[in-house]
């Protein structure tokens, strides 16, 4: 790629890059996509095999195509998502260079714009909107050394059970990752331990709705801000096997062993915080919260959906709860694999401007930077609960469009 300038360019060729895409091109604004790999490629190479979406396909979509021969209640595998963005991308024409890294962006001095430097050369924009996701560099705590001996990747490394050694595994997060990943573990015949944080488990589905249709009615997808100390914790929610209620109970009672967060590690020996109980009963009343709320929902606005009393009906506590282990020798155990399923970081290293706060945060308000010219797109609550995921992306694009279209207007 020989030197050029653009008006506006977008890193990022996943669901926030094509997005964005859309709505420039239907505000006329000429712009590029630069993406290092693949349109979509995340979800073709890091994820597991059996992955499909947390949300069915008429919720996790962009409004301007269904998935192609997918029911509406039905839940997309990984491969049919990233052939869904790669169809859209033609679809929309999008002006997309895959197999390009953008490796730095830096500010003009003494002309509005950025310069931006590639693995394919130099270009010129006068706007930047970084569509990278929240999804960029996975975390794993500093807990167990490297050479502590079992095999430890993270759930983004991890694609099936048999990847691993033989033996049982530790499964570490209770988010749909860890609770997905450790139950497809078990039926594959593995010994698993499930280490159980704080999280969130609405219902799979409530009186024939789905839970996401349920946060909508409920005006929780428009969210502005997540409840008080809830800003990081995990939903464990699963869309895998035709789609179920993620039920700790039940995965106990299948023989995976739940513990509490997974807080040290010392010579082969696991340690877990005594917060198992607590975990699963603050776990317990968000779901049933929720029913709660979908009842009144219900009766205030007369809506004819069939009663659930089975719902709120909670199976006997599991004797892993009551009695937890507090630590596990994993010599003794058999436990030869370790699986981080504790989420990821933004890195934003290439992105050499000032619109980051102290912890790295980028500054911005509804995706506009502290920095003129500089945008974000497809973090979680950017602008509301919905904003990182398929749908939601989409509506903050278009508010990002239509402030670089407005801002344009200045400079030609």
């Amino acid at each position: 790629m020989s030197s050029q300038e653009v008006d506006v360019l977008v890193v990022g060729g996943g669901q926030a890059g094509v997005a964005m895409s859309e709505h420039l091109s239907d505000c006329g604004v000429p712009h590029l996509v630069l993406e290092r790999h693949r349109v979509a490629e995340r979800w073709r190479s890091e994820r597991w095999d059996s992955l499909v979406a947390n949300g069915p396909a008429w919720h996790d979509r962009f409004p301007g195509m269904e998935f192609p021969g997918l029911a509406p209640d039905a839940f997309a595998s990984k491969d049919q998502i990233a052939d869904y963005f790669e169809s859209y991308a033609a679809k929309i024409a999008a002006p997309i260079r895959t197999g390009v890294e953008v490796t730095s962006v830096r500010r003009h001095h003494g002309r509005p714009g950025f310069r931006v430097e590639t693995s394919d050369g130099s270009l010129d924009a006068r706007f930047v909107v970084a569509a990278t996701g929240p999804f960029q560099r996975p975390v794993i705590p500093p807990i167990a050394p490297g050479d502590a001996g079992p095999l430890q990747l993270h759930s983004n490394a991890y694609r099936n059970p048999q990847q691993l050694p033989e033996g049982a595994v530790l499964v570490v997060g209770a988010g749909s990752s860890g609770v997905q990943i450790a139950e497809e573990l078990h039926r594959s015949g593995r010994r698993v331990y499930l280490s159980v944080g704080p999280h969130d488990r609405p219902p799979r589905s409530y009186r024939g709705r789905d839970f996401c249709w349920w946060l909508g009615a409920l005006g929780k997808w428009d969210a502005q801000t997540p409840p008080r100390g809830a800003e990081h914790v995990t939903i464990a929610v699963s869309g895998a096997r035709g789609g179920h209620t993620v039920d700790f109970r039940a995965l106990a009672a299948l023989g995976i062993t739940l513990v509490g967060l997974t807080t040290s590690f010392d010579n082969g020996t696991v340690r877990f915080a005594p917060d198992l109980a607590t975990n699963i009963a603050n776990g317990d009343a968000n779901y049933l919260s929720l029913l709660d709320e979908a009842d009144a929902y219900a009766a205030h606005n007369g809506l004819d959906l069939p009663g659930e009393p089975g719902a709120r009906v909670l199976g006997a506590t599991p004797a892993c709860v009551t009695d937890p282990l507090l630590q596990l020798d994993l010599a003794t155990a058999d436990v030869n694999s370790i699986v981080w399923a504790t989420g990821y970081a933004v890195d934003y290293s290439w992105l050499q401007v000032d619109a980051f706060d102290e912890n790295g945060k980028p500054k911005h308000r509804r995706g506009v930077s502290a920095v003129p010219g500089v945008y974000f797109l497809g973090l979680p609550w950017l602008v509301r609960r919905g904003s990182s995921f398929i749908w939601g992306v989409w509506h903050d694009a278009k508010f990002v469009a239509d402030h670089i279209m407005t801002r344009r207007a200045y400079w030609h």
